[in-house]
């Protein structure tokens, strides 16, 4: 009999990665975005939107090119974060220790994960709202935008804290099932290396969609 097909989980390619990770012990589908929004927006961050969607806005001024000083602050963060985890020596050298070792111990690649998904530098959210607060000066369709995503930052980043949680947990449950399998290092430092950059797109979403809009004026 032929296997059913399992249903295809659509959003962020690091949910996808997550599921396929687990196999098959996260759900392969979960409630609209506008049901969770639903569910998420109370009474205050309702009347905070609101505010920020119909308010008065503030007078443009001459600050475009500081906010675009600021995006590529914000883009060489990301290049960099992209390079580090591209060329990790670190989980390359902690993977021939795990290889080596009679028992499997995950500990030191979650540290090594966390590290390179925690940066020193400033964190997307950071670049955000340094971005939103020069934007009040540049022109009031930026402005709005600002407010608007303040507020939406507000919202949603407890809920991706908690999602971004996850990752380790799925990793190191991966790692337990494929340790000392034909191949596994290799299979496992790629699957790694994967949910890392899935991670560093889906946490700088929100800076390239600032960058686009700063683009069109």
């Amino acid at each position: 009999m032929a296997k059913a097909a399992q249903p295809v989980l659509g959003g962020p390619e690091f949910l996808r990665l997550l599921a396929r990770l687990s196999d098959g012990a996260m759900p392969a589908s979960s409630p609209a975005l506008t049901d969770r929004l639903g569910q998420w927006v109370d009474w205050s961050r309702a009347v905070a939107l609101s505010g920020a969607l119909g308010g008065r806005l503030p007078e443009p001024g001459e600050a475009a090119e500081a906010a675009r000083d600021v995006l590529d602050d914000c883009a060489q963060a990301h290049a960099s974060l992209l390079a580090s985890i591209s060329e990790d020596a670190e989980a390359e050298r902690l993977l021939d220790l795990a290889e080596a070792a009679a028992a499997p111990n995950f500990a030191s690649l979650r540290q090594r994960y966390r590290c390179c998904s925690r940066p020193s530098r400033p964190p997307p959210g950071d670049c955000a709202a340094a971005c939103a607060t020069s934007w009040y000066k540049v022109s009031p369709e930026l402005a709005r935008l600002a407010e608007v995503d303040a507020v939406m930052e507000q919202t949603l980043t407890p809920r991706e804290h908690s999602l971004l949680a996850t990752a380790p947990r799925v990793l190191g449950a991966r790692f337990e099932r494929v340790h000392g399998q034909p191949g596994w290092r290799a299979a496992f430092r790629h699957d790694m290396r994967t949910l890392l950059l899935a991670e560093l797109q889906l946490r700088f979403h929100p800076i390239e969609g600032l960058q686009d809009a700063l683009r069109s004026h």
